[in-house]
């Protein structure tokens, strides 16, 4: 079994439980990928599937991967990704895995890239309160004092200041999938996920399912 697929966020949407509860979801799109090149033990060490994700013109993929692709089909794609599968021999290059991988009320780990708000301060970052807007503060934004007086005479590691704020890659686990469309490879995971609409993201099995 594959352990997981490549799909992109379609933004934020909300359904409601056949207990007539409204469930906030995250419409992700869940391949299809295709298996571009089959990994195991004997040859590199592990086992794995390379997947393939969105194509795109030759143009835009150099003369090494045009190679790389042929061996799947001969289409080119925008995105590779390696997932981790339990057994190698059970997938084929050029192979196309969808949303049917999972199903409805498994719990999947999504992994994104949270939107970049460049240059902050604490208020924005690390959420600061302000400082009292009275006649004569002149500290309402900044920070305030980051020293420890005479001992030791440093800043501490880790100290919260201001600095850039998001665009890292980051993990939201054991997502709740609450539906699943296979005929539109889409499925809708309860809550939120990192990154914006069409953003890139990777749906991956629980190593331990519940």
């Amino acid at each position: 079994m594959c352990r997981g697929l490549i799909g992109k966020k379609l933004g934020m949407s909300g359904i409601f439980s056949p207990a007539g509860n409204y469930v906030p979801v995250t419409v992700i799109q869940a391949g299809p990928c295709v298996v571009t090149q089959i990994k195991t033990k004997a040859s590199d060490g592990y086992n794995a599937l390379q997947l393939g994700f969105e194509t795109q013109k030759d143009s835009r993929s150099n003369r090494p991967l045009k190679g790389h692709f042929t061996k799947s089909g001969g289409n080119c794609y925008a995105y590779l990704r390696e997932m981790a599968v339990d057994d190698p021999s059970e997938f084929s290059v050029g192979q196309t895995i969808g949303a049917e991988l999972f199903s409805v009320g498994e719990h999947v780990d999504v992994v994104g890239t949270t939107k970049g708000r460049g240059f902050s301060g604490t208020i924005k970052r690390h959420g600061f309160h302000r400082g009292p807007k009275t006649h004569g503060c002149k500290n309402i934004r900044p920070p305030g004092s980051i020293g420890c007086s005479a001992w030791p005479s440093k800043v501490a590691k880790g100290k919260k200041m201001p600095g850039q704020y998001g665009n890292t890659r980051k993990t939201i686990s054991n997502l709740e999938i609450v539906d699943i469309r296979p005929e539109d490879n889409v499925i809708m995971v309860k809550g939120a996920v990192p990154g914006h609409a069409t953003g890139l993201v990777s749906i991956k099995k629980l190593k331990f399912a519940k």
